[in-house]
């Protein structure tokens, strides 16, 4: 999942946000224009400021991400466009416009001179049956562990971030409460977190706190805009990082090339205190996207074609990473997000005695890459994704004897919106091809929007898998698992 950052280039599809008080007839407007993946500049006045009177473009109009100003004049971009009042008269202006909705942006609560507040909540109810599955198996050193089969019905996340700027639109923040009511009782069931960032300009962002690790494409920030709800397919849990604490530098190196680097505590931060943590600050990732066609790939950069593109938009991102991870600064096994570093058995590598007695695991070398491409045209969606993970230079008990490890694997997802704006269907395989096993599944599933929006949906999806190596509670597989599971989810999201 997602959580704690901001989004890429937009292509809304929601209608735009409500429009402020209208100005007098005589009061001259700039009108400015933009279109998707598109930056537009209109000279005005900008001495005393600038008031947003009317949104008209495709994409909501937020001050400090698609639009803005500078001393020369009025900027905005990614289909957001609009009337906008500049110079003494907009000084003079009286701005009465929050609270408003703003579709995939949440509330405007508030919007002033000095600052900027948006709310958002993000729920959903699941109901999920693991019954058939098999109800053991046997790792790839020849252990037989029990999996546990449920079927249960939970509110099953909750999530509540408060965004926006203060004293000045370059400078955002992002705060939010989380929590996972399946692991009620587990280290980190509750999550206050979030980040800071100081915008320079549409190229350079600096930002610090907590965000996604961006190891693979589910984790650049498009959380929960997925095909299915908040259940990434086998080898993207396996192969990605999580959330971490780190510093990064976001931005664009031009209109249809994005990057973002971050220098991070450890591959994910959930259920880890500061004390747990080692001294090295020795993690980072490294992503780049390429738009190359349209210059965006729908809102937050998400899966599907529910934006329903006109223009075949298209996409190529590569992902790379690397981390020293300790035994000790690994989330619990049922934590709020599990990320921990497992064999493609579904063993957690740092389990004694795993590799034979008296040998531990301590620590170990974790490099990753993932190279992904996709394609979007009125309702379809074609997506897939590439990984690489190499295990080394292991430190602990015994462990001069183990050889480097070397997984690879793949997802792939197909999607339509035989009913726009209303209905979808998607296809999903993925395999993990590992040193000590492979692995795979297949799902299939749709969306219903129940409002012909994105903010409320069901959706139902039934899964077959082959040896899960990855699970816990708040996904829809145990390790382990063996054979089919489905569930059916409510989601609410503004």
């Amino acid at each position: 999942m997602a959580v704690g950052q901001s989004g890429s280039s937009e292509q809304a599809v929601a209608q735009p946000p409500a429009p402020a008080s209208q100005p007098p007839p005589q009061v001259p407007l700039v009108l400015c224009e933009s279109k998707p993946g598109q930056r537009s500049h209109c000279p005005a006045d900008t001495s005393q400021g600038v008031v947003l009177v009317k949104s008209t473009g495709e994409a909501p109009c937020l001050l400090g991400r698609t639009w803005g100003y500078d001393d020369k004049g009025i900027w905005v971009s990614d289909g957001c466009s609009g009337a906008f009042v500049a110079g003494v008269i907009a000084g003079a202006q009286t701005k009465e416009r929050a609270p408003q909705y703003v579709p995939n942006a949440g509330f405007l609560l508030f919007d002033g001179d000095k600052g900027q507040v948006y709310f958002r909540l993000f729920s959903y109810a699941r109901y999920l049956n693991q019954r058939n599955l098999e109800s053991s198996y046997v790792d790839f050193f020849g252990n037989t562990k029990t999996v546990p089969l449920r079927q249960d019905i939970q509110l099953q996340k909750f999530f509540a971030p408060f965004s926006g700027w203060f004293l000045s639109p370059k400078m955002r923040y992002y705060l939010y409460v989380w929590s996972a009511n399946t692991s009620q009782g587990d280290p980190a069931q509750v999550v206050g977190a979030g980040n800071l960032t100081w915008s320079f300009n549409r190229f350079v962002s600096v930002g610090m706190g907590i965000t996604s690790l961006p190891t693979v494409r589910s984790t650049e920030g498009q959380f929960p805009y997925w095909l299915g709800v908040d259940a990434r397919l086998i080898a993207d849990e396996f192969f990605r990082g999580s959330y971490t604490s780190g510093v990064w530098l976001k931005g664009e190196f031009q209109t249809k090339v994005k990057y973002m680097a971050m220098f991070a505590n450890n591959l994910s931060t959930l259920g880890v205190s500061a004390a747990q943590l080692d001294n090295r600050l020795n993690t980072q990732s490294f992503s780049v996207q390429w738009l190359p066609t349209t210059g965006e790939f729908g809102l937050w950069n998400t899966f599907g074609d529910y934006d329903d593109h006109q223009k075949v938009a298209t996409r190529i991102g590569v992902h790379v990473s690397h981390s020293l991870e300790d035994k000790q600064s690994q989330p619990g096994t049922e934590g709020i997000e599990n990320s921990q570093i497992r064999l493609s058995d579904g063993s957690v590598i740092f389990t004694p005695d795993l590799f034979g007695p008296g040998i531990t695991v301590n620590e170990v070398d974790y490099r990753m890459m993932s190279l992904d491409a996709g394609v979007k045209y009125k309702g379809f969606a074609v997506e897939g994704e590439y990984y690489w993970r190499w295990l080394g230079k292991y430190d602990g008990a015994n462990t001069g004897g183990i050889p480097n490890i070397f997984d690879h694997g793949y997802q792939v997802q197909a999607s339509a919106m035989p009913v726009p704006r209303s209905l979808q269907a998607y296809f999903g395989a993925s395999q993990i091809f590992g040193t000590h096993g492979d692995q795979w599944e297949v799902r299939g599933g749709t969306n219903w929007y129940v409002m012909k929006e994105r903010g409320l949906r069901v959706n139902g999806e039934l899964m077959y898998v082959n040896r899960s190596p990855v699970g816990y509670t708040a996904y829809p597989y145990p390790v382990g698992a063996k054979g089919p599971v489905f569930h059916l989810n409510f989601e609410m999201n503004f």
